[in-house]
C-alpha cells in the first residue's frame, strides 16, 4: 500500500482538475503553484508510483512523451500527429474486438487500448504521411 503524501495529493488534484492528458512537466509546473519547492524528479517518481498502483493511467503514445490521465476506466484516445494534443474519444469500448482477436490468435485477451491518430480541429491541412 502506498503512503498518502502531500505531493501525491497535489498531483492527483491537478490531474483530476483537467480534461487534458498532461505531460509530467506540465503537471510539475501546475503542482509548483501549491508546492513551490517540489522537484521534477519527485513528480516523475510519484506519477510512476501512482500509475503502477493503478491510481492513474500513463498513456504511452507510441514514442511520444508519456501523458497521464486521472480517468482509469478503459477508454479510447485520439492523438493529433501535428500538435500532439491527446483527448478522450467518447465511443464505447468494443469488447467484441477482444473476443475476435482471442479467437483468431488463440490468445487470452484481457483488454485492448486504442489510440486514433490524425489531425485535431485546430490543426489544418493534410495528415502527416507515414512512409
Amino acid at each position: 500500500m502506498q503512503r498518502d503524501t502531500k505531493q501525491k495529493r497535489a498531483i492527483l488534484k491537478v490531474l483530476t482538475g483537467t480534461r487534458s492528458h498532461p505531460t509530467a512537466e506540465w503537471i510539475y509546473n501546475e503542482v509548483r503553484n501549491e508546492i513551490p519547492n517540489i522537484s521534477l524528479g519527485t513528480v516523475y517518481r510519484n506519477l510512476r508510483l501512482m500509475a503502477d498502483a493503478g491510481d492513474i493511467l500513463e498513456l504511452d503514445m507510441c514514442g511520444a512523451v508519456s501523458r497521464f490521465d486521472a480517468r482509469r476506466d478503459n477508454h479510447y484516445h485520439f492523438r493529433c500527429e501535428r500538435c500532439g494534443e491527446v483527448c478522450d474519444v467518447d465511443e464505447p469500448v468494443h469488447q467484441e474486438l477482444d473476443e475476435k482477436v482471442a479467437k483468431v490468435t488463440g490468445f487470452t485477451v484481457s483488454y485492448h487500448k486504442l489510440v486514433f491518430v490524425g489531425l485535431c480541429r485546430e490543426c489544418p491541412g493534410t495528415p502527416i504521411s507515414k512512409s
